[in-house]
């Protein structure tokens, strides 16, 4: 055999693995996007590996081979997610809104998102009792706590933080299962708003300013148009 003949073996093996793995890739993406859509229009409880896999036309160890379960598919989605919040205060900071009136509004559209839209609410709800999920976000909160409340709290320790968020993720996992017909949904903003941002130092005159805004604004209508930001930011990303 040549040099020239070894040459083209290895130049074809290297396409065709070229070509496996692009297959691979393909197919993850087709997983997660699939899952996306179904875990926001159906909720993630109701949504097995098997329906994915029916959807696809792929088996259930098809899928298994790049998600070991479904609680590492929803792992990727929560943190796309966090970008895109990260990504709304960028833009809301660009607009003049300072950092502290755009985390209320965070959390009021969540709180709101998840009122609205039970398959969301289960969404929400799962990943912030789901382990895997629930230490992404907390780590993101983190960071994002520190950006916006550091003046209040200049004096804290990076332990500090960390153990307010986990109470703060406590507070909204309750705001995000308390419904309606429980507890009317200004009340709760208004509670969950105040009891965060008191954890936090907030001055009490500058916490009800921050409250009277956010409940002044037509949230509903708000929250709707960011769900429909992030199912297009997926769809773009994914």
């Amino acid at each position: 055999m040549t040099i020239k003949n070894i040459y083209i073996i290895i130049l074809v093996r290297v396409l065709k693995k070229g070509e496996t793995m692009s297959k691979i890739n393909n197919t993850k993406q087709q997983i997660i996007k699939t899952s996306a859509k179904l875990f926001t229009e159906e909720g993630y409880s109701s949504v097995s590996i098997s329906k994915i896999g029916n959807i696809l036309g792929i088996s259930k160890g098809n899928i298994t081979f790049h998600f070991h379960n479904k609680e590492e598919i929803l792992a990727v989605l929560i943190k796309e997610l966090c970008d895109f919040q990260w990504l709304l205060m960028e833009k809301e900071a660009k607009e003049g809104i300072n950092s502290l009136l755009a985390y209320c509004l965070e959390l009021t559209t969540l709180i709101t998102i998840c009122e609205e839209v039970e398959a969301i609410r289960d969404f929400y709800v799962s990943a912030y009792i789901t382990p895997l999920t629930l230490d992404i976000i907390r780590k993101n909160d983190t960071k994002k706590t520190q950006a916006v409340f550091k003046e209040y709290c200049p004096n804290w320790t990076i332990e500090n933080w960390i153990a307010t968020e986990n109470i703060v993720s406590g507070i909204e996992c309750a705001s995000f299962m308390t419904r309606e017909i429980d507890t009317p949904l200004n009340i709760r903003i208004e509670k969950a708003l105040n009891s965060v941002m008191l954890l936090y130092g907030v001055p009490e005159e500058l916490r009800y300013q921050k409250i009277k805004k956010v409940l002044e604004l037509d949230y509903r209508t708000l929250s709707r148009r960011i769900l429909k930001e992030f199912k297009e930011y997926l769809e773009e990303k994914l």
